[in-house]
């Protein structure tokens, strides 16, 4: 059943989709992109309320995750799993329930945290080094919230940047789906593969699009959802 937005979440104005344009659109639409012809969206809503339908149990992977992994070209600081229970390891939880007002447990299947620059980069001072988490989890007891979320936090801000279906893998065009506020169609849908509602216009978040031409992530941390 997908969820609603938590009244809570104090930059969402009410929905994650307003949330990640603040963090996505203040923060990326700044920085020198260009505007041009809005590609069709990556993603189309199914029907309100969405048809029910039996739900795939997720799947878990045979070995335990790696919780570590070395700095690279495309993964500059490397990443790390923080320590379960560590401030690092449920501020971005806490992110996820407060603006997707999921309720219950969470069952974290794989978290990495890594930091790098903006997208694109940029020389200000609050822009240098961006926190980013990567999470695949589902709800214990509503199976049928289960997904992968990029979760990024600056200075001045922090939501959930993205997300993609749970049995997807990588950092791969359309799977990852950002959300562009649009004032004008405020209603939350549910989208095929994606758990909870989401408001505004969706865009490949690999790529770019709804006037955000450029991709999601900097070609300096990409490398750091391989494996995923």
């Amino acid at each position: 059943m997908p969820m609603q937005p938590s009244p809570r979440s104090p930059l969402a104005v009410v929905l994650l989709a307003a949330f990640a344009s603040l963090v996505i659109g203040a923060c990326r639409g700044s920085s020198g992109g260009s505007a041009s012809a809005t590609p069709p969206p990556p993603i189309s809503p199914i029907a309100s309320p969405p048809p029910a339908v039996s739900v795939t149990p997720p799947a878990l992977p045979e070995e335990p995750p790696p919780t570590r992994g070395p700095a690279t070209l495309d993964c500059v600081n490397g990443w790390t799993t923080p320590p379960e229970g560590s401030p690092r390891y449920r501020q971005p939880l806490g992110i996820i329930r407060r603006t997707t007002g999921v309720q219950g447990p969470l069952v974290v299947v794989d978290m990495r945290y890594f930091e790098g620059p903006e997208s694109p980069p940029s020389d200000k001072g609050y822009l240098l080094v961006v926190q980013r988490w990567y999470i695949k989890l589902y709800a214990e007891r509503d199976p049928a919230f289960q997904g992968r979320f990029l979760v990024e936090a600056r200075r001045f801000g922090r939501g959930v940047a993205a997300v993609a279906p749970y049995d997807t893998h990588g950092f791969r065009s359309p799977d990852w789906v950002g959300f562009q506020w649009d004032s004008a169609d405020p209603e939350p849908k549910a989208y095929p593969g994606l758990p909870g509602v989401w408001s505004g216009i969706p865009y490949d978040f690999v790529k770019g699009g709804a006037g955000l031409e450029i991709p999601g992530l900097p070609e300096q941390v990409v490398g750091c959802l391989a494996g995923t």
